[in-house]
This record gives structure tokens, sequence and C-alpha cells, in this order.
């Protein structure tokens, strides 16, 4: 009889490993030998913008898609690069919120329950917050300690260009803000969130499985989960922004509307909004079941919980 996979035991376990790393990485300490480091108040923003918060979903993906193609998890090299991977996405992600919730693009006040960047520590700070933690999560890719290979270094920072940049979650944005009060067909929804929030979650599992070896048919099987968690995890947000409260959810609830968004509920209705997150959900678990890998546990459980969250 096959064991029933815990994901929160499995959770707890990386997500205590990504939170110490991140709190060693994200600090004021002179990097490589430099008489100097940065300064602190810039610090304490970056440190309040992504430190003990947040579902770190992204991580928990590299993670997991790490562990399904490396399964043996005996190279140390392939587990440095994931755990650096892991915090790589996650800065981006925090930098994504800090320059998201600023007055010039959503002009929002709470984010994971607690006051936003700007409005605890001012708008140019937050501005500096997010453009040094994109710079960081480059740096953490690239270490010069000769830990990492090159070659996956440079393919890590090039998975993570493209998901984060013009063609991924920068570009999204864009969109997303140019169809303010806009009507849009079902197809034109489905590439903004694809861009700008799907991109991004499937490049953590790419990335995740780029710190193994991972064969052709794994990479994929991968890369399908990943695009269909992707937009999952939108189409869910669109949900939960009509049926969960601020409290609930960390952020403003019910703001999407306000701001006359077009969402999937907007678009296609609320009960037809959730069917259409479950059979993402079945498309992503397909996507597994082809994909050769025998670890895919937490993947699997990471999937249902994108679809089935009500946070």
């Amino acid at each position: 009889m096959t064991p029933v996979f815990e994901l929160e035991g499995w959770s707890r376990t990386r997500l205590a490993q990504v939170e110490q790393a991140l709190d060693r990485w994200v600090t004021a300490d002179a990097p490589y030998g430099l008489d100097h480091g940065a300064p602190q108040e810039l610090v304490e923003a970056m440190r309040y913008a992504v430190l003990d918060g947040g579902k770190r979903l992204r991580p928990l993906l590299v993670l997991a898609a790490h562990e399904a193609v490396d399964s043996s998890k005996s190279d140390a090299a392939s587990a440095e690069a994931a755990v650096r991977a892991a915090c790589a996405v996650e800065l981006i992600h925090a930098y994504s919120l800090v320059h998201d919730d600023m007055p010039c693009m959503d002009n929002d006040i709470l984010r994971r329950g607690k006051p936003t960047v700007h409005v605890q520590f001012g708008e140019a700070s937050a501005l500096l917050a997010g453009d040094a933690l994109q710079a960081l999560a480059f740096e953490l890719l690239t270490p010069l300690d000769g830990s990492v290979p090159a070659v996956t270094q440079a393919r890590l920072c090039a998975l993570l260009a493209r998901a984060a940049g013009s063609a991924g979650m920068a570009g999204g944005q864009a969109i997303d803000l140019a169809s303010v009060g806009q009507p849009l067909t079902e197809r034109q929804l489905r590439e903004m969130h694809e861009l700008k929030t799907g991109a991004l979650l499937q490049g953590s599992v790419v990335m995740g499985a780029h710190c193994g070896a991972p064969d052709a048919q794994a990479l994929s099987a991968l890369e399908s989960y990943g695009a269909a968690i992707g937009l999952a995890f939108q189409v869910v947000d669109d949900i939960l922004d009509v049926t969960a409260d601020s409290a609930t959810l960390g952020k403003t609830a019910g703001k999407d509307a306000h701001n006359d968004k077009p969402t999937y509920v907007s678009l296609l209705g609320l009960e037809e909004s959730q069917n259409y997150a479950q059979q993402l959900l079945t498309k992503a678990l397909a996507a597994l079941d082809s994909s050769g890998l025998a670890q895919t546990q937490a993947l699997r459980a990471l999937a249902d919980m994108v679809v089935n969250r009500t946070s």
C-alpha cells in the first residue's frame, strides 16, 4: 500500500530551509570582500518585503521539481543550486509585489496581512527595495565559490530572466494595466495571466528541474504541469477576490471589481471559473503521469493546494 503523502510536514521542513537562507542572504553584509555593505534602511525595507510572510509557493515548486528529478538527493551541487533557485524566485516574486502595490500601479495598502512596503517605508524606498531584491535574485544564482557549476548558473539566470521579463511577468503586468475597463476575450485574458502570474510559477518548476538533470520527457511534462498550475493559480485568485475577505486573503479583497479589471469571474462567472480551475488541476496531474518520474507526490499535493486553497 502506497503511503499517504503529508504535504504539511514536507513543506514545513523546506520552508524552514528557505526562510533561514533568505534571512542569511538578505542582509547589509559587504559582498565578496568589499569594504562596505548596503544601507541599513534599504535592507530593512527588503527584509520587510520578503521575510516572514507569504505562501512561498514558488520556492516549494522549485524544491519539489528538483526532488522529482533528482530523487536520490546525492548531488551537493544540485541541492545547493535548488536552494539558491528557490530563494531567487521568491525574491523576484517579492520585488514584483512591492512594485505592484505602489500608487502608480495597483495602489494597495495591505499585503501579507500587514501594510505594504510603500506605506511602511515610503514610495522611494519601496521602489529601491524592489530593484535591490531583483538584483539580489541573480546574485544568488551566481555564487563565486564554485558551489554551483557555471553552466547551471547560466541556465537558471536565463530561465528566471525570461519568466520575469517583458515576455513574462512584467509583460503580463503591462497588459493588465492596459486592460483596465476593457473587455477581453477568454483567450486574451488567458494570455495575460499566463504571463503575469503563470510564467514565474512555471519558471519555478522548470528551474527546479534544471538544478538536476531532467531527460526530455520529464522536462516536457514538468513544463506542461507548470503551465497548468500557473494559470490555475490566477483563476483561483480571481475566485477568491470575490468569495474571501481581506483578513483571510492577507490583502485587499474585491479590488479587481473595484478597479474594473477583467477577471475569470467577470468573464465566465463564478461557477464556470471554479470548474475551469478543476480542469486545470486535472491537466496538471495528467502531465505528471506522463513524466516518467517516480517521486511526484509533492508536486501533486502542491497542485491540489493551488486549486483548492481558501486564501
